[in-house]
C-alpha cells in the first residue's frame, strides 16, 4: 500500500454496518468505505474482478487502499490479484474468522467441525439469505440436503441485542441444530482497522532548538 493520504476500504456489503461502527467510534475520518454487494458470495468467481475494478478506480483519489474480504470462496484468486495490485487485505479466510479471531475460530472448529455460523448480518437476514436464498421456503425437502451434516449453530455476536439473539436461536431451531452464543465484538476487524490507522499516521515531528536555546553537548 502507498503511504500518505486518505484510505479507501473496499469491503463486502455484509460488513458495512460493522465497519461503519468501528470507523465512527474511533473517529477514523480519513477512511472511506466502499462496499460491494453481499450477494456476490453466491457467485464467488466474480469477487476478484469486482474488487480489482474498485482498486483501479480508487487509485486516482486515495493514497492507500485496504481490502476487507477473506478468500470467500475465490480459491486463492483474490490473494493472487491483490499481490499483482500491491494491495493488502485483512487476515483470515472469512468474516467468521475476522470476528471470532483466529485462535477462537480454530478452537470452535476443532471442538465441533460440523458447525454452521451466523454473524449479526446473517442473523438479521437469515430468512432472505438462507431460507429463501437456498430455496428451502419453496422446497422444504432441501433442508436436510443442505444442513443434514451440521450439528450446531454458533452465533458470533458483534453487539448485544436480544432481538438478534432471538433471531439466531430461531434460525438454529429452524435448521434443527444446537445453539451456541459467542459474544465476539468486532474482533480482528477492529484491530485491523486500528493497525491501518496507526501506519497512516505521519512520523512525529523532531523537536528542534529555538534560537538562543542551549544545545546539550555530548559527554566525552
Amino acid at each position: 500500500m502507498r503511504g500518505g493520504g486518505p484510505v479507501l476500504l473496499i469491503a463486502c456489503g455484509a460488513l458495512a454496518r460493522e465497519i461503519t461502527a468501528v470507523v465512527r467510534a474511533n473517529r477514523l475520518e480519513q477512511m472511506t468505505v466502499e462496499c460491494l454487494p453481499a450477494k456476490l458470495h453466491n457467485t464467488p468467481a466474480l469477487i476478484t474482478e469486482a474488487v480489482r475494478a474498485k482498486i483501479r478506480k480508487g487509485r486516482a483519489r486515495f493514497g492507500r487502499i485496504f481490502v476487507l474480504y477473506g478468500d470467500c470462496g475465490t480459491g486463492g484468486a483474490l490473494d493472487a490479484m491483490l499481490a499483482e495490485e500491491g494491495v493488502e487485505r485483512i487476515q483470515g479466510a472469512h468474516c467468521y474468522e475476522f470476528f471470532a479471531g483466529t485462535p477462537l475460530f480454530a478452537e470452535l472448529s476443532e471442538e465441533e467441525p460440523c458447525s454452521f455460523y451466523l454473524t449479526d448480518f446473517l442473523a438479521r437476514h437469515f430468512g432472505r439469505l438462507v431460507i429463501q436464498g437456498l430455496g428451502i421456503d419453496r422446497h422444504p425437502e432441501l433442508l436436510p440436503l443442505y444442513f443434514g451434516n451440521y450439528k450446531r449453530l454458533v452465533y458470533l455476536a458483534q453487539v448485544r441485542s436480544p432481538e438478534l439473539e432471538e433471531a439466531a436461536r430461531a434460525a438454529a431451531a429452524r435448521l434443527g441444530l444446537a445453539f451456541e452464543l459467542r459474544s465476539t465484538g468486532y474482533g480482528d476487524l477492529e484491530r485491523a482497522l486500528m493497525s491501518v490507522n496507526e501506519r497512516e499516521r505521519p512520523p512525529a515531528a523532531l523537536s528542534l532548538p529555538l534560537p538562543g536555546d542551549e544545545v546539550p553537548r555530548a559527554q566525552p
